[in-house]
């Protein structure tokens, strides 16, 4: 017998999660096993509140077109279950038919999509859930890299690699430059600034990730000394990045209490700004901060190619999967070579990826812990492509 399936998108957003919500459509659409394809509005708080729409009843030009569609369709939410939900969350899936369950989103969401497929087997309830990877932190365990990563690192590679020119042309007005990405607990994103460089003296010159825990005097001497070669510096942090005390660099001078229930964000402050007055302090000279946050989530016109191809094959495998009797399992992509870049679609269980964070390996990150190592711009590169060349002047004297 047919059961309906239904959709949902939760946490932040990426510039390819609605190419894998379009997968999932399509191939759904195609099914002999499902009956109406359903979506949550605002991710399984949508689902609790009884927010269902019906996706085969759109247009399919709207339904194809989300393939280079920013952000998320769908809406999202950050909510953490609580155990009164899970009852409740038994009765929508026996009041809309619900066999097939599909979320898109990161290891949280992973978390949710554990927790609901075995309270439903525990209540001899037949669901198949599947989960589909998201997230521009690329923290995700289990896969190579997680969709949304390489369009994230394109944008941060490319904003690095013109914003540099910029401060090294202006150098003469701003001695140093910070620039934050996101990446609460690793430094996959902001590490991807590296891409950038192409002569030792362009932009980035230190990249700082949670990794590696940071002390003002380091922080210091690395900036000065830069300043010192080049007369200007460059730097890159994740959101996330630590003192050695394992206090974040992002804390305010006082605390803020936090009471809602949630995966994500930080706690109001940023490290950028902290960096940034740390530096004044210190040299006395005029400096810029540029935070991106979200931007590097919602562009599309930054979009890596083989990000929007592997996010929408993700969704169609889920559905096959789905149709196999397949679940309690994530799609993940496992990497066969890099040069060539080739790469194919696998399963890891959900428990695997649930609240689990993958830390970026030890071999990418350079020996003084600023940098990275060679072996992660050859990892990263075949996800976020070529990057442009630009012009340089000789400065010849004249004479």
């Amino acid at each position: 017998m047919k059961k309906n399936a239904i959709i949902g998108q939760l946490g932040g957003p990426t510039s390819v999660i609605n190419a894998s919500l379009a997968g999932l459509i399509q191939e759904g659409l195609q099914s002999r096993k499902m009956n109406h394809i359903l979506g949550m509005r605002d991710g399984i708080v949508g689902f609790l509140e009884d927010r269902i729409i019906d996706l085969g009843k759109e247009d399919p030009k709207v339904i194809d077109a989300l393939r280079h569609t920013p952000s998320s369709a769908l809406g999202s939410c950050r909510y953490i279950l609580q155990e009164k939900d899970f009852p409740h969350i038994l009765k929508q899936m026996q009041k809309y038919d619900i066999g097939y369950f599909f979320l898109i989103g990161g290891n949280g969401t992973m978390q949710i999509n554990h927790q609901i497929e075995e309270y439903c087997r525990g209540n001899n309830y037949p669901l198949i859930a599947i989960g589909v990877p998201k997230t521009v932190d690329n923290d995700l365990c289990g896969t190579d890299h997680a969709p949304g990563f390489a369009s994230a690192a394109r944008y941060i590679s490319l904003s690095v690699q013109q914003a540099g020119r910029l401060a090294r042309d202006m150098q003469s007005v701003d001695k140093y430059v910070v620039l934050q990405t996101v990446g609460r607990n690793t430094g996959w994103l902001a590490a991807s600034a590296a891409l950038a460089k192409k002569r030792e003296s362009d932009a980035p010159h230190l990249i700082y990730i949670p990794e590696r825990p940071l002390t003002r005097e380091k922080l210091l001497f690395d900036v000065t000394d830069c300043i010192a070669k080049y007369g200007w510096v460059y730097l890159v942090c994740g959101e996330g990045i630590l003192w050695q005390d394992k206090s974040a660099v992002a804390d305010l001078p006082f605390k803020k209490k936090h009471t809602a229930s949630e995966y994500g964000a930080m706690g109001g402050g940023s490290a950028a700004l902290n960096l940034h007055k740390l530096i004044y302090q210190k040299t006395n000279f005029r400096g810029e901060f540029q935070i991106t946050e979200s931007l590097s989530m919602c562009a599309i016109d930054r979009v890596s190619e083989i990000d929007l191809e592997e996010a929408y094959a993700c969704g169609v495998e889920a559905i096959k999967l789905a149709e196999e009797g397949v679940s309690g399992v994530m799609v993940s992509i496992f990497r066969i070579s890099s040069s060539p870049y080739r790469a194919e679609l696998t399963t890891v269980p959900l428990r695997e990826a649930a609240l689990k964070i993958k830390p970026m390996d030890d071999k990418y990150i350079s020996a003084e812990g600023n940098f990275v190592t060679q072996e992660y711009v050859d990892y990263l590169k075949p996800l976020v492509g070529e990057l442009p060349a630009y012009s340089e002047l000789n400065y010849i004297k004249f004479e």
